[in-house]
């Protein structure tokens, strides 16, 4: 909060505390009413701030990267205070030794349910120039990263995945933030009981149902 007789320095740092001008046009109807988030710029500190996932598997301690993906979190953060998340499935996980992640976020379950607004990528996809080739060769997502999933560039809803081994993706997926070792635990123990089916990728064999994300 900033006094409305801020000096010279209090507004150059105001300033410098915003950091991207955020925009989430509306895409059509969401999976689940809810309001999109503040557009404009948003604050960039607390750079660090604190969420619990709550599952029927376990607790999933999140630490969200506010100061490298602002927009994403500001996102994230109003889809978890309006309870976007809650009694929601985590709809896909994969195995296989280049892709281990559990994806969530889709209030449907089937994979292409969103809140009906979709926003830009941030880090890492911004350190690249668009044109850039390397864009298109993949890098390490390690274990450990919370990441926003896409259907393409800039397409960004509410899925996310939680990545519980270390992956090669292009680094066309926002990082947003990492999950403690509680949370991997709770992955390692989802990931063990493998993909419903046998295969490397699909609905998980233990049912995974997200009961609410709360910022700390």
């Amino acid at each position: 909060v900033f006094s409305p007789a801020a000096s010279d320095s209090d507004k150059r740092q105001r300033l410098t505390c915003f950091g991207e001008n955020c925009q989430y046009p509306a895409t059509g109807e969401p999976a689940k009413e809810v309001n999109p988030p503040r557009s404009g710029k948003v604050p960039t500190e607390p750079a660090q701030v604190s969420a619990s996932m709550s599952t029927n598997q376990g607790n999933i301690g999140l630490m969200l990267d506010n100061g490298k993906a602002p927009c994403t979190v500001n996102s994230f953060a109003s889809l978890a205070q309006q309870g976007y998340f809650n009694d929601t499935p985590c709809h896909r996980l994969t195995t296989s030794e280049s892709l281990s992640v559990l994806q969530c976020g889709d209030p449907t379950g089937q994979g292409t349910g969103g809140p009906g607004y979709q926003f830009a990528n941030e880090y890492p996809t911004n350190q690249y120039q668009p044109d850039d080739p390397k864009l298109m060769q993949p890098v390490t997502y390690p274990r450990g990263t919370l990441a926003m999933a896409n259907a393409g560039a800039n397409t960004n809803g509410s899925q996310f995945f939680l990545v519980y081994q270390d992956s090669q993706l292009p680094p066309n997926y926002t990082v947003f933030g990492t999950i403690d070792e509680t949370g991997l635990a709770t992955l390692d123990k989802i990931a063990e009981a493998g993909v419903a089916g046998g295969g490397e990728d699909g609905p998980p064999a233990q049912d995974v149902q997200v009961t609410s994300i709360l910022l700390d």
